[in-house]
């Protein structure tokens, strides 16, 4: 690329991509345990469970950003899987709109498990939970997602949902 075309990529916005609307970008994984569980951990900031993922940064892919997240929060080097499924997130009050992309992380081993180590300041703690358990601990729009995603998988197929609804 050249020295003007990098320079444009990385420097002001065009009066175009100015004009154009935000949406927050997040990105999540589903592991499982060999039984076919899925993990949920708890968030320090929250009540909630959670799948493990966030944000997405500043110039960082949603595939990247699963990726670091991993890394952060359960200290897992880990290179994702395929994509399971894309979410996108109407306003809610509080909540400007969002795309979320969900990931595969594949079966998790004994010793894998057993070389988590979580971020004290954003998570409490992970377990490998069965479906019904998903739908207590999670939010309904989370559970839907997470269901819906953990269906696709096992059709090998990735799915797109609005609101955790399959469209």
């Amino acid at each position: 690329m050249s020295t003007a075309a990098s320079e444009g990529a990385a420097g002001e916005l065009s009066e175009y991509d100015r004009k154009l609307p935000r949406k927050r970008v997040a990105a999540g994984v589903l592991f499982f345990d060999a039984n076919g569980r899925v993990m949920l951990v708890d968030p320090v900031y929250k009540d909630p469970w959670e799948i493990p993922g966030g944000a997405v940064e500043w110039d960082e892919s949603p595939r990247d950003g699963a990726a670091r997240e991993v890394k952060e929060e359960l200290g897992l080097a880990w290179l994702p899987g395929r994509l399971l499924g894309i979410d996108w997130i109407g306003p809610r009050p509080g909540r400007s709109e969002s795309m979320v992309s969900i990931f595969d992380g594949g079966v998790l081993d004994r010793e894998q498990v057993a070389g988590i180590r979580l971020q004290a300041e954003e998570i409490r703690a992970f377990e490998f939970v069965g479906l019904d358990q998903v739908r207590e601990r999670l939010i309904p729009l989370l559970a839907r997602r997470v269901e819906a995603c953990m269906s696709a998988r096992a059709r090998g197929e990735m799915i797109y949902l609005e609101n955790g609804v399959p469209v």
